[in-house]
């Protein structure tokens, strides 16, 4: 692993750069998929910054981790208690009237109660395979023993890389799900139960 990347909570500073690497991982195809008819990625754009800006909105700047090389960010990873899923997406709902133009209070739930869901993990192209998606995972993990939970993720049926670097860390497959118009697969990386003694 590159010992010159340090992994840190991310600043509301960091918004704009947040929400890019956000909907990198999301694909442009997915992003598109939830704006309505005449609005594009600029729009969804503008509507993640607000969104990763906001304390109580899953995409929050106060549930993600950066990577930084320098005052670069040059990675993230989102992640949230699926328990709190609905109380976040209601921020999301309300933004995407506003700013992509479609109501998607029907949307299918991606995570629940009893997990750490990792929402979003995206490492810039010029930084990939230099170990910094596996500090970003670890670093979601130590959260996640904090908390008592295990960390769960869905990933893209059509991402097997994504697949293979989730399975070496110790992630397993759970179930099939159906998100943002994508087959996915739902995988659980379980953490060690807490010792009550400490």
């Amino acid at each position: 692993m590159d010992s010159t990347i340090l992994i840190h909570k991310a600043t509301r500073e960091q918004s704009a750069d947040i929400a890019r690497l956000i909907m990198m991982a999301m694909t442009d195809d997915c992003c598109l998929y939830f704006c309505g008819d005449g609005y594009g990625l600029e729009d969804f754009r503008r509507m993640m910054v607000t969104l990763v800006q906001r304390e109580d909105s899953q995409y929050s700047y106060r549930n993600t981790s950066v990577a930084m090389d320098g005052n670069k960010i040059v990675g993230v990873a989102v992640s949230y208690d699926g328990g709190q899923l609905h109380e976040l997406r209601r921020v999301f709902i309300e933004a995407a009237k506003n700013f992509i133009g479609v109501d998607h209070s029907c949307m299918n739930d991606e995570t629940q109660a009893g997990e750490l869901y990792l929402d979003s993990l995206a490492v810039l192209p010029e930084y990939r395979s230099r170990g910094i998606a596996k500090k970003l995972l670890i670093a979601t993990k130590k959260r996640a023993e904090r908390m008592g939970l295990p960390v769960g993720l869905l990933v893209d049926n059509g991402n097997p890389v994504g697949e293979i670097l989730y399975t070496s860390v110790g992630f397993r497959y759970v179930n099939d799900s159906l998100w943002g118009g994508h087959p996915m697969k739902h995988l659980v990386w379980e953490t060690p139960a807490l010792d009550e003694n400490h």
